[in-house]
């Protein structure tokens, strides 16, 4: 397995060079080695699968390469997901030990049945234990299961190999001239896949140093940024928002990031310009799903090019297809579909839904829909199952949502449809407030159709006091559509 050995050969080469900081400690590159090494020998289990229940921090990679030098799947599980999920992960995965702390078993309250728990702060990581590793230099093993949290139904286990994972970690590191120099402040949780592999496998295979806080607080973040001097931030546009919008946050703290990235969702105009105007930030903007390892697009550092995703990374091959299936040409809205090295084997135990994941040419259908402009660079347009047909007009919710974050009293916004009798469907909106902001429906609607077309202006917008978002802070419009059901905006 490549990866294992970067990762290794890494830790040796700066066996005394910090090259974690976390919330609890700094993990030198021979405590890494050390701890992986004794939770190597702690794992008796004979499933091929091993759970990951951790805070964001060094105890993850050193968990993650000792899994992997036994020959094992590492499960890395959502500590903010309910008991029903995490079972139902644990059972779907066919997992009996995980590798947790007690504050973290205690915060969801408790495994099932039958699960062992290997408790890392109950551990000593002193000496250096004999440990013989079983893995093979099989580039096709199932490396990571990572449970995609899903637009509808149970969550899905994406299947990465050794391969996926390997490929984007040097996709990554060439597109983004990563280098050990780097300075990494890993703000996602690394059971999401962007905190996973950009996060902590591209800096733990170079050498390069990561900064973990394991909850978002954006005063935490500044003080992070002050002290450790970060030259690379990768995060989601609520979090550049929170940083945008602290009260303390000045131009000079930001002033040693030389890479900034934002995924996920959209970066409104507000945001992007706030950030560039008032902490001299620029943001570039990356694409890529869980299926995908997870990068696929990237603006390269210099590279930048307001409204896109990037041209996509080294090795990665993408199509533009229509209804018919055919490929568009450049300019002309459609179905991405992408290619790769860094592409899924499949969905765990789910040989249908892989086989209709796929086009017959072998590309990942995304599920997204955007285009190519004339230079080859993405630009997204929304989800294809989130459209809405307004009058027989496709409208994209990422769109109207735009509009209304651009406003200056609109903190985020998520909007979904409503059937209606005459339109068939019909835009309705969802807004936060930022702090102090009087809300006025008609005011928010008049600024739309400065914007949008008349038959896009939501037909209600109603004010929540937090919009639903999931555990790495993006919008969840399921759970707007449901409040829509529940005729809360009549």
């Amino acid at each position: 397995m490549k990866l294992l050995r970067s990762i290794y050969n890494s830790w040796r080469r700066n066996a005394f060079r910090t090259l974690i900081t976390d919330d609890y400690r700094s993990w030198k590159g021979f405590e890494l080695q050390v701890a992986s090494w004794h939770i190597a020998k702690q794992l008796k289990t004979d499933k091929p699968h091993v759970a990951v229940l951790l805070p964001t921090s060094g105890m993850f990679p050193a968990s993650m390469t000792a899994i992997w030098s036994q020959g094992k799947t590492v499960v890395p599980l959502n500590y903010l997901l309910s008991p029903d999920e995490i079972t139902y992960i644990i059972e779907d995965s066919g997992v009996d030990t995980v590798i947790a702390v007690t504050p973290m078993i205690e915060m969801i309250g408790g495994l099932p049945e039958g699960v062992e728990t290997l408790l890392l702060d109950k551990m000593s990581f002193k000496g250096m234990p004999p440990v013989r590793s079983s893995v093979k230099s099989d580039e096709e093993m199932l490396a990571a299961l990572l449970y995609t949290s899903g637009t509808s139904g149970k969550p899905k286990g994406v299947m990465l190999t050794a391969g996926n994972l390997h490929s984007n970690v040097e996709q990554c590191k060439q597109w983004a001239e990563f280098s050990k120099k780097d300075i990494f402040l890993g703000l996602l949780p690394q059971f999401h896949s962007f905190g996973f592999t950009v996060n902590t496998l591209v800096p733990c295979a170079m050498g390069a140093r990561a900064v973990y806080t394991a909850r978002f607080n954006p005063r935490k973040v500044l003080e992070l940024l002050r002290t450790h001097k970060a030259t690379a931030l990768l995060a989601i546009p609520s979090m550049f928002n929170a940083l945008l919008n602290a009260k303390s946050a000045t131009a000079s703290d930001f002033e040693s990031i030389r890479f900034a990235v934002s995924g996920g969702e959209g970066l409104p105009d507000a945001v992007y310009l706030g950030c560039k105007e008032k902490l001299q930030l620029e943001i570039n903007e990356g694409y890529g799903l869980t299926e995908t390892s997870p990068v696929s697009n990237w603006c390269r550092p210099a590279e930048h090019r307001r409204g896109s995703v990037g041209m996509p990374i080294v090795d990665v091959h993408e199509r533009i297809v229509g209804e018919d299936g055919a490929d568009l040409p450049a300019n002309e809205d459609g179905e991405i579909r992408i290619s790769g090295p860094n592409i899924m084997r499949g969905y765990y135990k789910l040989p249908e839904e892989t086989k209709n994941a796929f086009d017959d040419q072998g590309y990942f259908r995304t599920g997204d829909m955007g285009h190519l402009d004339d230079d080859g660079f993405l630009h997204i347009t929304g989800r294809i199952k989130e459209m809405l047909i307004i009058g027989g007009e496709n409208v994209f919710p990422r769109e109207i949502e735009e509009v209304l974050t651009n406003h200056p009293d609109v903190l985020a916004a998520g909007v979904v449809g409503r059937q209606d009798d005459s339109r068939g469907e019909v835009a309705v909106a969802f807004v936060e407030l930022k702090e102090g902001a009087e809300f006025d429906e008609m005011a928010l609607r008049s600024w739309c159709r400065e914007s949008i077309a008349t038959f896009k202006v939501p037909k209600t917008i109603t004010l929540l006091q937090e919009l639903p978002r999931n555990p790495t802070g993006k919008i969840v419009r399921r759970a707007l559509a449901e409040l829509v059901q529940k005729d809360i905006t009549q």
